[in-house]
């Protein structure tokens, strides 16, 4: 009698702990795509927004780009090097070719690729291949995209008259070139309709790239200063351009691909004007190193780089994903 009376009093504080009534509670009601409903990609997309998880973040993403584009905001679009080593490149140059946005911040990789595939292509390959055969070949591996090396030796045939002509421009004038000069005259010279900076040339959409000798570019300067040691490139006009500009506009937007020195080029000018209304993350990032790269929006607000009323979300996700099926929603509709 004593283990049933215990065990009826250990019954009742499992229930108590476990089955306690609730708050009732208002929103949005969890659901997914119904597939018996057929294939519409339009609605497989809608129901994204109930799905929870990173969908609902995805979702949200497409709206705040959706409010940017309606409401007619100074969009500023950073991407890194290696978006545009892979297919995206040609989302940003249709991106670039239609005016959709208003500024572009990439990284060295994110000026060089482009030019350099319009040399010759960039080829699929394996994520597994062994570096070491790949180095014997004299192949380049990002990720799974595998870049020659005679990629590189092109590149240098094209870019080397361009350095030594705005060289001399240098010596007879004085004037040092802007890094965003540079890329326009860069995307002149290709005169390439499949190059985004072609495009942004002839829609006189700046370009600024904070960090250009990290990578080939900074390789083909080192060469040509050993000739020319007196060669140089202004950095600070770009900075100084920037941030005037943004410090102008009514309303500002931001959509940052990837993370690194663009993403906070981009929010720091933005500081200027003390925050962008609108901001859209898409990285794979964890913020638990306090590196810039991976904070939510949130830790720019605390800077002022994003205002405090934003509408802003962080994707965790690949934007190779992501990034297309956004454009189709919003840019590629209107």
């Amino acid at each position: 009698m004593a283990n049933k009376k215990s065990l009826n009093s250990n019954e009742k504080t499992a229930r108590k702990n476990v089955l306690f009534n609730s708050e009732e509670i208002n929103g949005v009601s969890i659901k997914g795509y119904d597939f018996n409903s057929g294939v519409d990609y339009e609605k497989i997309l809608d129901s994204y927004l109930s799905t929870g998880f990173q969908a609902t973040h995805f979702a949200k993403a497409m709206d705040i780009v959706k409010k940017m584009i309606d409401e007619k905001v100074t969009i500023y679009l950073g991407y890194t090097s290696n978006m545009v080593s892979s297919g995206l490149r040609e989302i940003f140059r249709y991106l670039a070719e239609h005016k959709k946005v208003n500024v572009i911040v990439t990284t060295a990789g994110g000026i060089e690729e482009d030019i350099i595939k319009c040399l010759g292509d960039f080829v699929l390959g394996e994520f597994s291949s062994s570096g070491e055969l790949l180095k014997k070949q004299g192949i380049g591996r990002i990720g799974n995209i595998y870049v020659p090396n005679s990629r590189y030796c092109k590149f240098e045939g094209f870019i080397v008259p361009i350095l030594e002509r705005l060289h001399q421009e240098q010596k007879n004038t004085g004037k040092i070139i802007k890094v965003s000069e540079f890329i326009k005259i860069l995307g002149k010279e290709i005169n390439d309709v499949r190059s985004i900076y072609y495009w942004c040339y002839k829609n006189n959409i700046e370009v600024y790239c904070p960090a250009l000798t990290d990578g080939s570019m900074g390789d083909m300067i080192h060469f040509f200063m050993y000739e020319h040691p007196d060669f140089k490139i202004d950095i600070a006009g770009d900075i100084h351009d920037l941030n005037e500009y943004t410090i102008t506009k009514k309303k500002t937007g931001i959509i940052i691909l990837g993370a690194g020195i663009m993403k906070h080029h981009i929010l720091n000018a933005n500081m200027m004007r003390n925050g962008a209304e609108y901001s859209v993350y898409i990285n794979t990032g964890e913020e638990w190193d306090g590196a810039d790269s991976n904070a939510r929006p949130d830790e720019a607000v605390s800077w002022g780089k994003i205002k405090k009323d934003s509408e802003s979300i962080k994707v965790f996700g690949d934007a190779t994903i992501l990034f297309p099926l956004i454009v189709a929603r919003t840019f590629a509709k209107r």
